[in-house]
């Protein structure tokens, strides 16, 4: 189900009016239901691989908790292992193969059959917050959780389950076992903030993707200002996309009294590779870090060591991404753009009272590394990236495709929603009848500006 359908609005009207009619005790079924048929909408058979882990998962953290020694480390490699096989089959089993039977054809060899099935929805999503449980029970920074129902909603819980925040037990068991009473000022702002999301979803991200998407699809015969202004605007097509859904879930938590971590902090405002890493996917970013930079040792080793981890978290995060070679190379870029942001560190080469032309740098950098990720192949990707450096000519002309009204539109969109979320910096401070007027006129500006084609959110796919 799609936050930017009819569908939804209709479901969260009767999910969140129910909620609050029903009593505590009922509470955490109605969402579990709800969240349930929420993912059923997609494929409904593939609940039954969630129920599968969520099993597992519950009986290997009580287990850990119960277990001392080897026995302890046994339980947890079980519930990896189990959540791992389960992502790697629906989502990597035939990339592996694909590759594998390219190498066997030359050398002569077997092929393996490949599988005909559709990625489960948000499985990455769902598999890393399932392991951080059973790895905060592990590390006895959470006790496990008896009541199986709650567990349950802690991994299915609807406005996160597919494309995050990526939850810490510590934080969402609590919150979905608390009692709730209605309180007005959270439940207007949570409103507040879906509308803001749902304002960069239909009326920024998905206005973007009508020029955007063309333009990728056959970047061969693309003139050099297309592809540039293509993967400019794209940079905020993902942001607008991503961070939408974000506002839209952290919203929908908090209209039911539960709140979700922050995902999102104006990335595009870095000044350098690492800062931006912190604004950016911020639930994921931190998942690494706690669960596989610090682990491999973080920058506690020689400088060398400091840089091999960094890159061996890049380029799993750019595997996390999708099983295909451009994720790859996605992630190679950002991890050799952090090495060298280590390297200016140790050589202490710093400019002092020049932000504004770090933060150019940054945000270029990342905007040109997009193209790996939105491209549809690595091919592509190169294709795009020589025709933008090796042509001289970046000044519209008529052999170019994209509209210079379709492109102003959009760079006064861009221009709009930056200014918006300046101004809405300090939200959390502001009178509720502020947010219900932002609100209402957020809505107005989706009524009026938006694309409703119930265009999948991009991280779906993740």
């Amino acid at each position: 189900m799609l936050f930017n359908s009819l569908l939804f609005l209709f479901f969260f009207i009767v999910v969140t009016s129910l909620y609050y009619l029903l009593p505590q005790r009922f509470r955490w079924m109605w969402l579990l239901l709800s969240s349930c048929y929420f993912y059923m909408y997609f494929k409904p058979e593939y609940i039954l691989i969630i129920f599968f882990t969520i099993i597992v998962d519950y009986l290997a953290a009580i287990m850990i908790d119960g277990a001392t020694g080897r026995n302890k480390k046994i339980f947890l490699i079980i519930s990896l292992v189990t959540n791992i096989g389960v992502l790697c089959y629906f989502k990597y089993f035939n990339f592996i193969a694909g590759n594998f039977n390219l190498l066997s054809e030359r050398l002569h060899g077997p092929a393996l059959p490949l599988l005909s099935m559709v990625l489960p929805i948000g499985l990455s999503f769902h598999t890393f917050q399932a392991m951080s449980y059973t790895i905060e029970v592990y590390r006895g920074n959470q006790k496990p959780e008896r009541h199986f129902g709650i567990y349950s909603l802690y991994v299915m819980f609807y406005p996160q389950m597919v494309a995050g925040p990526i939850e810490r037990p510590q934080q969402l068991l609590p919150q979905l076992k608390k009692e709730k009473i209605f309180d007005k000022k959270t439940f207007y702002t949570g409103i507040f903030l879906m509308m803001l999301g749902l304002f960069k979803k239909v009326v920024v991200a998905d206005r973007l993707g009508i020029l955007t998407d063309p333009i990728f699809s056959s970047p061969a015969h693309r003139s050099a200002t297309d592809l540039l202004t293509a993967t400019y605007f794209f940079s905020f097509q993902i942001y607008c996309d991503f961070s939408g859904y974000t506002d839209i879930a952290i919203g929908a938590g908090m209209t039911l009294g539960i709140k979700l971590m922050q995902n999102f902090n104006m990335p595009y405002l870095a000044s350098n590779i690492a800062e931006f890493w912190k604004r950016w996917h911020i639930s994921l970013s931190t998942w690494f870090r706690d669960y596989l930079y610090i682990p491999l040792g973080g920058s506690r080793g020689n400088f060398l060591r400091t840089c091999i981890n960094l890159m061996v978290v890049f380029l799993i995060s750019g595997l996390w991404h999708g099983a295909n070679w451009k994720y790859l190379i996605w992630g190679l870029i950002h991890g050799c753009l952090l090495v060298g942001y280590q390297i200016f560190k140790k050589l202490k080469w710093n400019l002092k009272g020049y932000r504004w032309l770090k933060w150019l740098i940054t945000f270029n950098l990342v905007s040109l590394a997009w193209v790996f990720f939105r491209a549809n192949s690595v091919s592509d990707a190169m294709v795009i990236l020589s025709r933008i450096f090796s042509s001289g000519q970046l000044a519209y002309s008529a052999g170019d495709i994209l509209p210079l009204k379709g492109v102003y539109y959009c760079v006064i969109l861009i221009a709009g929603l930056i200014w918006l979320e300046w101004s809405l910096r300090g939200v959390s401070t502001f009178k509720t009848s502020k947010k219900v007027f932002i609100a209402l006129a957020l809505g107005l500006a989706c009524y009026l500006l938006g694309v409703f084609n119930e265009a999948q959110f991009i991280y779906f796919q993740f």
